[in-house]
């Protein structure tokens, strides 16, 4: 590691999936918050990001649990 940088990030509301499975199938779990969000008039308020609980060394790419949220806001 050549360089280590500290953010915070206030996001307010948010939506949030748990996509469990391997990462490259991540889109289909968006996909269902997106249309979660859009049934509910909200919109995007900056980018989502991903929250890694399982250990992609220790844990079957079938079994990885990962939470996609989302920052939002009301459409208007």
């Amino acid at each position: 590691v050549k360089e280590i940088t500290l953010e915070e990030i206030a996001e307010g509301r948010c939506v949030q999936i748990l996509h469990v499975g391997p990462y490259s199938t991540e889109p289909e779990s968006l996909a269902k918050l997106y249309a979660l969000m859009e049934a509910e008039g909200l919109t995007f308020n900056g980018f989502h990001h991903e929250i890694y609980l399982s250990d992609p060394r220790k844990t079957p790419a079938e079994r990885l649990r990962t939470i996609l949220r989302q920052p939002v806001k009301e459409k208007g």
